[in-house]
């Protein structure tokens, strides 16, 4: 799936033991620094989240078998909208017609939106997922 990554691991983490981990073994000279947090700032989740593109960012958790439906235990990298990503992308929608939710003329701002999040930001989930794979199995983390 274009934007998501999945590694099977012998372990679950936690957000805080999943930044631990990144702390001690991530290579933030050649794959960027990264954050503890909420990117969209709604709910209470937390996510290890490093940059990407202006308007998008990866973000790096965990699942334990039974949550969420998972069936394996894994780390996921994802592709998000930072919130600047997704303010632009809610206000690019201008709605036309009598019915607001019918037919919307999206600015083309919206389709390079999506090219970055397709483009650029998928090579950057690419490399950062080679890079944690790397880190995880090196630790014996990997199933």
């Amino acid at each position: 799936m274009v934007g998501r990554e999945v590694i099977l691991t012998n372990r679950a983490f936690t957000p805080e033991e999943l930044f631990a981990f990144m702390e001690e073994h991530w290579d933030k000279s050649n794959f960027n620094d990264f954050a503890l947090g909420n990117p969209s700032g709604v709910g209470a989740d937390l996510y290890v989240m490093l940059p990407a593109t202006p308007r998008h960012l990866v973000i790096v958790y965990s699942r334990d078998v039974g949550e969420f439906f998972s069936k394996e235990k894994k780390v996921i990298l994802s592709v998000a909208m930072t919130k600047r990503g997704a303010s632009e992308a809610l206000f690019r929608s201008i709605p036309t017609g009598s019915n607001i939710f019918a037919g919307a003329w999206k600015v083309g701002s919206v389709m390079s939106q999506n090219k970055e999040r397709t483009g650029p930001a998928q090579d950057v989930l690419l490399a950062y997922t080679e890079h944690m794979r790397t880190i995880l199995g090196g630790a014996g983390y990997l199933d």
